[in-house]
């Protein structure tokens, strides 16, 4: 009786292991990884005829500075008169470096008659939860990686991509190859000094795109 006891406890045990759902964490992939998010900010500007009433443009311009208007963003222009405003609005989006893209997306409401909508779409890539340490390191039985696993080298990652939607997609390829841009980038990588410290340096003094030496400070 007791030897059917314990076969039934052992076979019990290898069914819980075999129903058990594979975890996440128990390979070498990080588990935190940058979520991309995505966000539509719209200014509502008044223009009779199609041309922005006085004061819109200040009012505008105030918009895009406390929005942060920067690089990784899309500026575009809608509604009715959208065509004809499109050079004023051009014009103070030219101010922050950046230019104003085709068409627009659809956006809650309408656009009132003698109004154009200036919207801007945001995408911005972060880790959530990160840092995580909900789960201690030890004990750990089931040899499953850390919960701060990647935390570190994908939220830095995520900081410094410069265009958060090549996390999705990379850019398409142009038709004709530019030589130039291979070639800065692997000149930079035989100029630059071999580290950040002087024994570095006076290896490999850092040089000019003419092939100067510059003076070490």
């Amino acid at each position: 009786m007791r030897s059917k006891l314990v076969l039934l406890a052992l076979s019990s045990a290898l069914a819980a292991c075999a129903n058990t759902p594979d975890i996440a964490d128990k390979g070498v992939s990080s588990v935190n990884v940058p979520v991309v998010t995505a966000a539509d900010y719209v200014f509502d500007a008044s223009a009779p005829d199609g041309a922005l009433a006085p004061g819109e443009t200040e009012r505008l311009s105030g918009w895009f500075q406390g929005l942060g208007l920067g690089y990784g963003d899309t500026v575009y222009v809608d509604g009715g008169y959208a065509a004809a405003a499109r050079g004023q609005v051009a014009a103070v989006v030219g101010q922050y470096g950046m230019t104003v893209a085709d068409g627009a997306p659809v956006t809650t409401g309408v656009v009132q008659p003698g109004a154009v909508r200036v919207v801007v779409s945001r995408v911005r890539a972060s880790v959530p939860y990160c840092p995580n340490w909900s789960v201690p390191s030890q004990p750990n039985y089931e040899n499953r990686s850390m919960s701060n696993f990647g935390c570190g080298v994908n939220s830095n990652f995520a900081m410094q991509v410069a265009n958060p939607v090549d996390l999705i997609h990379g850019q398409e390829g142009s038709v004709a190859v530019d030589a130039l841009a291979g070639a800065k980038a692997i000149r930079m990588y035989r100029n630059w000094p071999l580290t950040a410290i002087a024994p570095g340096q006076q290896l490999r003094p850092l040089k000019t795109v003419e092939g100067t030496t510059q003076g070490n400070k």
